[in-house]
């Protein structure tokens, strides 16, 4: 679909946690923007991010994305961003709130799931309110996971 001639649905993904979906239940999604210095937003145009170790906390009423791995632009001169310096997230206030309540409350984290340049090139972060996975939990993943494939294999096979 278009919208006066551009697509309305266009990401380039950057920076995917693809653990996070097998470690955590994600119970529900915000898209938050990136505060980035011009350095930091190069380097992500580059595609070499990494939010694999990442996390999200709460300081001072803001949201902090904390052990995200931007490398140095190695086009820059001395004015070069630190690599895994805490970015701030932006969220409206009601967000922040909702996610307050879940992490205190409710004993909920807050995990990145990927970063990604809208249509409007515009760097946004998809971060989940999420609760942690129990081994059995995982097991159980792991075990649906493969029945999907195995029926997509038989079904694919029949017909």
């Amino acid at each position: 679909m278009t919208h006066k001639g551009r697509p309305t649905d266009v990401r380039k993904v950057v920076a995917e946690n693809r653990k996070a979906r097998f470690n955590y239940e994600i119970l529900d999604t915000y898209e938050a923007g990136l505060v980035l210095t011009g350095t930091e937003v190069k380097s992500l145009r580059e595609g070499k991010a990494n939010i694999a170790e990442a996390y999200a906390s709460d300081e001072n009423g803001e949201i902090w994305l904390i052990n995200s791995y931007l490398p140095e632009y190695l086009q820059a001169n001395r004015f070069n961003h630190a690599p895994r310096r805490p970015r701030k997230l932006l969220l409206s206030m009601k967000e922040i709130g909702r996610m307050r309540i879940g992490i205190s409350r409710e004993g909920m984290t807050l995990v990145p799931l990927k970063v990604y340049f809208n249509d409007r090139g515009r760097a946004k972060l998809e971060l989940a309110l999420a609760k942690g996975k129990k081994l059995h939990d995982k097991r159980e993943t792991e075990k649906q996971r493969d029945w999907n494939r195995e029926k997509g294999r038989l079904l694919r096979d029949r017909g």
